[in-house]
Formats: C-alpha cells, sequence, structure tokens
C-alpha cells in the first residue's frame, strides 16, 4: 500500500519528485504560503522525446481554444489511426439512439429539439461498473462499489426557476420551451423524477489540503444519468443539493442559495472565457430553508435552499480512483476496471492507438531505456490526464482565477473545472491570494501555487495507478514530467498573447507582474488596458503613462518611473513586431476579458435573489456570457469592487455551503 493513502499528513515539503519552476514570474510568497518541492532521483532524470506532439484529443468541445498536443504520433505503415475516431466498443445502445434522433421531426434551422420526456438516456457508468449492493441513505463506508444507487430527497416546497442557461440546453438538445413548463422547477429539485433517469451517487476519496480523508464521495449531489445527444455526445446530469447519499457522513445533503448561485454563474463564466468546466443547465429554490454556520463561528443560520442542475461529460476524479486503490488487493481491480471505462468512453483515441504506430520516449543516456506509451494504455492515457490538468491550470493563471479548494477529490480526469465553492477572481494583483478562509493562514491553495498544486495532485494520481499496476515508475515520472512542461509552454503562450507580443519575454513579464504587485493593480481591467498602448517609440515619458492612467491609481513619483521604465521597454518589444495597434488592440481583447465574475457582483446578486428577485442572477449571466465584449450600458460590471466588497463572506469565503 502507498504510503499517500496512509491517514498522516502529506505535506508538499515531502512530494515525492523534483522541484520544477512552476512560479517563475511571481515575486517571493512568505515561506509559509510557498511550499517548496523537494528533489528526487527518479523523477530527477531528464527524458528526451523522440516525438513532439500528442493525441489529438476529441474531448475539449466547451472550450474554443483546444490543447496543444505534446508527442508526435508517427506511423510506420502508410495507414494511421484517427485519434478523434469514437471507440468501436461504445455500446450500440449510442447507435440506435442517434439513428432515433435523426428521425425525429426537426425545426427549421435543423436543430433537434426535445421535451424532457424525450431525452435520450443511457447509463453506462451504472450497467459497466461495480454498484452497492444497498440503496438505503445510512452514512457507511461503501466497499467494493463505485456507485450508490440513491433518488433526490430534499424537502420543496413551491420552488422557483431561478436561472438557466439556453446554451447547455443546447447542447443537450433541450428545447429552451421546457424551462417555461409549470414542473420544471419540481423536476429540476429532485421532487418529482425525470422520465429515464437512473439515479446514483458516486464513490471517491481524495486528499483534503495534503492529508489523506479516506472515503468522501457524492455527498449531496445526486447523478440522474447520461444523456446522448444528436452529435453522440454524453453529457451527465447532476443535481447538486438533492438531499442524504451514504456519502453525505453528518452533514444535510443540501445546499443554499448562496452557494448555489456562485456555482451556476462561474459554471458559465467559466465556460464563456474559454476555460474547460462543468456546466449548469438550471438553478431553482426549494423554497425550504438551510440552517449553515457561514463562517463556522458558532453563529447558524437560516438560509434559502437551492439546487443546481450540473452538465458535464464525466463528473470523475482523481479521488474516484484513489478511494479504491487504498482500500488494499481485493479493491486493486476496480481502478483497473474504472479505468478501463473512463479510457473506453472518455478517452477512445487512446483506446484506438495501433501497436504499430511509434509512440515513445528514452529515460536518458546512463540506461538508454525506450518506453513505448502505444504498449500502454494507461501510461498514455496518465499523460495526457497530466497535460489537459496543466493546460487547466495555466488557463486559470490567466485570467487570474484561484480555484480555492484543489482537493484530489476536486480535479476532473476530463481537466475541467469542477467543484465551485470558495473560489475568487484576482482583483488587486496578489500572488498570494486565497479566496478560502479555511486556507488561512497556510495559502497552501494561493493563487501562486496552483501550477504546484496541479503538479501534486497529478503525483497522487499517478502514484494511485502505479499501487494497481497499470503504469511502471518511468511512465509515472513522465508523466509529471510531461505537466511541467505542458505548463510552462501554455503559460508562457497566454501571457505572450496577454501582452500582444511577437515573442515570450520572461524579463517583461516578469517585471510587469512585480510592479502590478508592488501597486496592487487590478490583474484584469489592467490588461484590457492595456491594448490601449501604442507602439510609437517617440513617444514623450509625460505621455507614456496616459493610457494606463485609469489602471494606475495613486502612484508616487518612484513608481510612477518604475512604470514609465516597463512600457518604454514594452514599447519597444511592440515595435518590433511591425504589427499595427489596431490588429493588436482586437487580438488582445480577444483574450483579456473585459468582464469576469468578480466576487462582489456574485453577492450583489445574491442578496437580491435571497429577496426574491431574480433579476440580477440573470442579467450578470447575460454580461458575463460575452466576456470580451465592450457591450456597452453594461461599464458598471467592468467596475473596482467598492469598499463593501472587503468584508467576510464577500472577498473571502468558507467551505460552508
Amino acid at each position: 500500500m502507498l504510503s499517500h493513502l496512509s491517514a498522516k499528513s502529506v505535506s508538499l515539503s515531502a512530494s515525492p519528485f523534483t522541484a520544477l519552476s512552476l512560479r517563475p514570474l511571481f515575486i517571493s510568497l512568505p515561506s509559509n504560503a510557498c511550499p517548496a518541492f523537494v528533489s528526487h532521483s527518479k523523477f530527477r532524470r531528464k527524458f528526451h522525446f523522440r516525438s513532439s506532439n500528442f493525441y489529438k484529443s476529441s474531448f475539449y468541445p466547451l472550450q474554443s481554444l483546444k490543447p496543444d498536443v505534446a508527442c508526435e504520433v508517427s506511423s510506420s505503415s502508410s495507414s494511421s489511426v484517427s485519434m478523434d475516431s469514437p471507440s468501436r466498443d461504445l455500446s450500440s445502445s449510442v447507435d440506435s439512439v442517434t439513428d432515433g434522433l435523426r428521425t425525429q421531426s426537426l425545426e427549421k434551422d435543423g436543430e433537434v429539439r426535445l421535451k424532457l420526456e424525450e431525452l435520450n438516456w443511457d447509463h453506462s457508468f451504472v450497467r459497466e461498473l461495480p454498484g452497492d449492493s444497498r440503496s438505503d441513505k445510512t452514512p457507511r463506508q461503501v466497499l467494493h462499489a463505485c456507485y450508490t444507487k440513491v433518488s433526490p430527497s430534499a424537502a420543496v416546497e413551491n420552488p422557483q426557476l431561478v436561472a438557466w442557461s439556453d446554451s447547455v440546453a443546447k447542447l443537450l438538445d433541450l428545447d429552451a420551451k421546457e424551462f417555461e413548463r409549470p414542473d420544471f422547477p419540481l423536476i429540476f429539485s429532485g421532487a418529482s423524477p425525470l422520465v429515464g433517469a437512473l439515479p446514483y451517487a458516486q464513490c471517491y476519496g481524495g486528499h483534503q489540503f495534503g492529508m489523506w480523508a479516506g472515503q468522501l464521495g457524492d455527498g449531496r449531489a445526486i447523478t440522474l444519468g447520461e444523456i446522448i445527444n444528436s452529435k453522440s455526445e454524453k453529457w451527465e446530469l447532476q443535481l447538486k443539493g438533492a438531499g442524504k447519499t451514504p456519502y453525505s457522513r453528518f452533514a444535510d445533503g443540501l445546499a443554499v442559495l448562496r452557494s448555489s448561485i456562485r456555482e451556476f454563474l462561474c459554471s458559465e463564466a467559466m465556460h464563456s472565457l474559454g476555460i474547460p468546466t462543468t456546466r449548469a443547465l438550471c438553478l431553482v429554490t426549494t423554497g425550504k430553508y438551510v440552517m449553515r454556520d457561514m463562517f463556522y463561528d458558532g453563529n447558524p443560520k437560516d438560509e434559502p435552499g437551492a439546487v443546481v442542475c450540473r452538465v458535464a461529460q464525466s463528473f470523475l476524479r482523481f479521488g474516484s480512483y484513489q478511494i479504491h486503490a487504498s482500500r488494499g488487493k481485493e479493491d486493486l481491480d476496480i481502478v483497473r476496471t474504472l479505468a478501463d471505462y473512463t479510457i473506453r468512453h472518455h478517452f477512445p483515441h487512446i483506446e484506438n492507438m495501433s501497436k504499430s504506430e511509434s509512440l515513445s520516449f528514452s529515460t536518458g543516456q546512463e540506461e538508454n531505456t525506450v518506453v513505448d506509451l502505444t504498449s500502454n494504455k494507461y501510461a498514455a492515457w496518465s499523460v495526457e490526464v497530466a497535460e489537459r490538468t496543466a493546460s487547466l491550470v495555466a488557463s486559470w493563471q490567466g485570467v487570474g482565477f484561484t480555484h480555492g479548494v484543489l482537493n484530489t477529490d476536486n480535479m476532473s480526469v476530463l481537466g475541467l473545472t469542477i467543484d465551485y465553492g470558495p473560489f475568487g477572481f484576482l482583483d488587486a494583483f496578489d500572488p498570494s491570494y486565497t479566496p478560502n478562509t479555511t486556507d488561512l493562514p497556510g495559502r497552501r491553495y494561493c493563487f501562486a501555487n496552483q501550477p504546484d498544486i496541479g503538479l501534486w495532485n497529478i503525483a497522487q494520481f499517478t502514484s494511485t495507478l502505479s499501487s494497481a499496476k497499470l503504469i511502471n515508475d518511468k511512465e509515472a515520472n513522465y508523466a509529471m514530467e510531461r505537466y511541467g512542461t505542458k505548463f510552462m509552454d501554455e503559460y508562457q503562450a497566454i501571457m505572450t498573447r496577454k501582452l500582444g507580443l511577437p515573442k515570450y519575454s520572461k524579463q517583461l513579464i516578469s517585471k510587469l507582474l512585480n510592479n502590478m504587485a508592488v501597486d496592487k493593480v487590478d490583474y484584469t481591467n489592467f490588461f484590457r488596458t492595456l491594448s490601449n498602448v501604442k507602439a510609437n517609440p517617440d513617444i514623450s515619458e509625460d505621455e507614456l503613462l496616459v493610457p494606463l492612467k485609469a489602471v494606475l491609481l495613486d502612484i508616487g513619483k518612484e513608481r510612477k518611473e518604475a512604470w514609465v521604465s516597463w512600457v518604454q521597454s514594452y514599447i519597444k518589444e511592440l515595435a518590433a513586431s511591425g504589427i499595427s495597434d489596431e490588429q493588436r488592440k482586437a487580438a488582445m481583447d480577444s483574450v483579456n476579458p473585459k468582464y469576469i465574475l468578480r466576487n462582489y457582483l456574485c453577492q450583489s446578486a445574491i442578496d437580491a435573489a435571497e429577496q426574491g428577485d431574480f433579476g440580477e442572477v440573470r442579467r450578470l449571466l447575460k454580461v458575463i456570457e460575452r466576456p470580451y465584449d465592450d457591450q456597452p450600458g453594461m461599464e458598471k460590471y467592468a467596475r473596482l469592487p467598492p469598499a463593501w466588497a472587503y468584508r467576510p463572506g464577500v472577498c473571502m469565503l468558507s467551505c460552508s455551503s
């Protein structure tokens, strides 16, 4: 049994891999805020790649920018296997359902639009994986099972529809008119069954703040099943806050309106920013109150209850595999079974790889050992999970998003942002920022630490696969190496685009971030405003900072000189690019959002909704659906936080929801 799965605390400083410089651009943080990784002799070996690109992945329908590929697949024969083709092992039911959809009547625009009763369900998770022999909701250890069949049970009284996403409905082929049904809130609060659903709660474990926490599981989230749309895509529907499950422990299985609004809005905001994420179909109130101690200070109060319908191609997490590896030899086969299921349904290009294709790397000159990833699909899978995770974290850093609770049970194997709790977008640039009061004072999950935490979590994931004999040490180490390389490649590319530079400049970007941290410059507004700088090297010093006047507030003479020096260097780089100011501004504005889901905007919507006014939630949703557009008339949503936004419960939150 692996030591990392024991009940002992696992600190970052004791992590089983080398130090990777994943925070190269940030100012130094206090030692307790930036734990360092120690070297590990096995991982310290350098990997020499035989190939430059990785598998093409057809997974990412949620973002506009598909991940770069990291190892080239070359073939020894003239034929090649398409990495975008669906698995030949996918059930025939998918084909039959899709054929059925084609025979249905289409609207004039050619799109399938279904009623709730016409949704096309598949239940592969329940059908293909071992389940709990019991279906009661008694809190207990659920052994030898990936799920427990359980139905929603939240108490409901006159539930109301707060908000909905037309774009998510479109993913499911759901007719938007269904949101107008009188029984829609009843169905999506869990009070009325959804025709065709087969509800269950997933079993998983995880490391929480570096300590193995044992069984966790879906304590208040109940998956209804998988929808197959007309494009043969699978989408899971899950009700969060729908009642107790065997994994609820001592909790009530419910959710409050406050946290549910935050999850609904941020799911859709991240998607619109082009960042992989779970989605949200709708949000309904239950009409009942839920008691919560928001600050964990012994002063609980009643809050309105709510349920969010989350949507993703899968809600599998690192902890979904960890729990079975932690339970000894008897359950190691479940790790393999679950890995096979995941690859078959969500990474079919790996399942279809041909042994004749060359996808290998060398572990170094001393051993001169070549490992062919096509000989082990689990190794290829672990590398892709690592790279997706690295790309995800890099995209967070680009927009200033801090997740707040990067436990391994909150890490998606599909590389999605998942489980929106005490998250926060940067206002004033502060690398040590954490939105989670529980994360104080150690700040394990602060903004600057996220790249390293991602690597730490990948180490736990690969260790789990190693314990199940699915990958060996070299393959595990290679996956971690690829995480580091992928993160740096993606992050540097993102920052280069944000500044409109012709090529990456570590010195220029590092100096900028240091200046921003010293002067507490608003992260989002600065980069949006930066596109107004002209590439004119002849501009006078007195005029250099005029385009940035709105974001460089209250800086003294010394700091003004520092900024003038930086802008001069920046303009010199821009002038060398040969790109017109207009072209550069358009490109920069397309990657630097004007609107982000600031915590104070969420709180304003929450305050109104708790009084029965859902209008602000819906208006805010419309704004964040177009974060890169100017949206004349909506400028107030791009303003700096007011003074009240810095009170507890707004700028920082606990995990209580």
